[in-house]
């Protein structure tokens, strides 16, 4: 029962500041309902045994996203984004747009007879080798590959970034 209400707290919690998000006008306050998010989604990996999972979420999302996220917004113009209308047009007709895909995800997703996989680690296995060493074991095992796709990936917009700041800068 424990259990239960502390994921009823954290999942509402999650959703409640992922709207305050996206319905802000400020980007400063849409950044800083973010921090509570990472936390709380941290929580649920701790709710899950995963403290490693949870450790990585607080120091590269709570720490690093949102120092980037930070800057980013820093470095808009605001008062000119202000004067953009926020409802208009569009909204007529990409909101009931996500409302329809909404509402076919979550049939697929009634639907779906998909149970996962079963992982060759145990959870008396991952207790007595610990849950850093297992993802270890697998992300340079079985996961090598997509591992290092996701390294070029984010390399290559780690540059496509600085390319892109320095043309404005100079």
């Amino acid at each position: 029962m424990l259990l239960q209400t502390g994921f009823i707290y954290f999942a509402t919690v999650i959703v409640v500041c992922a709207l305050m998000v996206i319905t802000r006008k400020n980007p400063v306050h849409s950044v800083l309902f973010m921090l509570p998010l990472f936390f709380h989604v941290a929580g649920i990996f701790i709710m899950l045994n995963a403290e490693f999972v949870a450790a990585v979420q607080v120091l590269v999302y709570a720490g690093a996203i949102m120092v980037l996220f930070l800057f980013v917004v820093m470095l808009l113009n605001i008062q000119k984004e202000r004067v953009r209308p926020r409802v208009g047009l569009k909204w007529t007709f990409t909101a009931p747009l996500g409302l329809t895909l909404f509402g076919f995800l979550v049939a697929i997703l009634v639907r779906s007879q998909y149970n996962g996989t079963q992982g060759s680690f145990t959870i008396e296995a991952v207790k007595q080798i610990g849950n850093s060493q297992a993802i270890g074991q697998v992300l340079y095992t079985d996961f090598l590959f997509p591992f290092e796709v996701a390294s070029v990936i984010l390399l290559v917009a780690m540059v496509g970034a600085i390319v892109l700041a320095k043309k404005r800068l100079d």
